[in-house]
């Protein structure tokens, strides 16, 4: 059999002169680009549509207040408070209330929601309390925290607290239970130990799911605290939100929805920086 010879091409003069060309490869999903154009361009037009729909009177005015109405009223409380608190009175107040339950919900919770993650027992004992009460609305069992703790702060933090809990909880244990056996078995012939393992592995695989939990934690957070300042409470802006509405002053509550949305982004923005900081591999593993 006579011998198949394969002959290279020859090579062109000047070749080496040819530089390689790198393709990027296609994205997937929202992408690497900045959204912050496209958001700021969308709240424009919903306070242009907000103009336009309460200057042509489409909804009474009683109802849905103007922009610069509203912009008015937030300079009045400012000057002259309202219900006998000053504007950061209330703001304060409410912040004092939604810091100090984050603070124990974070504290309690991402320690048990691990723990749950690493221990059959702790999950099996665990889960079934607070998958019960979960699901519940916080305003179902309010009246129990009042006849429980009473009308101060106590009840009013508790609830709080009882609504940031489960999803801190539960993420920090949905962190634990996504890690990669692969991790764990690699860190193992390496000789980690127990407490290397945990720091080093299942902690850092767990936070980015922690995190989340967190922001997800303070909205829930924020949409409660207008209900634990319901009873008994004359501070907060929940309390103002309320009170307000009882006399049909639209554009305070407008003022207080408002303050309430800045709190809100402000402690999501921090989360944020939190996770660009700690887990900058997020989404890019």
């Amino acid at each position: 059999m006579s011998d198949i010879i394969v002959q290279a091409p020859p090579i062109a003069a000047g070749s080496e002169d040819h530089q390689v060309k790198l393709v990027k490869m296609a994205g997937f999903g929202a992408g690497e680009k900045s959204t912050v154009a496209i958001s700021i361009a969308t709240a424009l037009a919903i306070l242009l549509l907000w103009w336009v729909v309460s200057a042509l009177g489409v909804v009474p005015h009683l109802f849905l207040p103007r922009p610069d109405e509203v912009l008015t009223q937030i300079g009045a409380i400012y000057r002259d408070g309202y219900a006998g608190a000053s504007l950061s009175e209330h703001v304060f107040a409410s912040l004092f209330r939604i810091v100090v339950a984050a603070l124990i919900a974070v504290s309690a919770g991402i320690p048990l929601g691990l723990l749950m993650g690493l221990n059959r027992w702790a999950k099996g004992v665990l889960d079934a309390p607070i998958e019960f009460y979960w699901p519940l609305p916080p305003l179902s069992y309010l009246p129990l925290m009042i006849i429980w703790l009473g009308i101060g702060e106590t009840s009013k933090i508790t609830l709080l607290v009882l609504a940031m809990f489960a999803p801190i909880c539960l993420s920090a244990q949905a962190g634990v239970r996504s890690l990669p056996i692969e991790r764990v078995n690699a860190a193992r012939s390496l000789g980690a130990s127990r407490l290397q393992l945990f720091l080093d592995i299942v902690l850092p695989s767990a936070l980015p799911e922690i995190l989340t939990g967190i922001r997800i934690a303070l909205g829930v957070g924020w949409g409660t605290l207008v209900a634990a300042e319901l009873i008994a409470s004359t501070r907060g802006i929940g309390f103002m939100i309320m009170s307000a509405s009882q006399f049909l002053a639209t554009d305070v509550v407008f003022v207080g929805i408002g303050i309430i949305a800045i709190c809100a982004f402000t402690f999501s923005a921090a989360i944020r920086f939190l996770e660009a900081y700690l887990v900058p591999w997020k989404g890019k593993l």
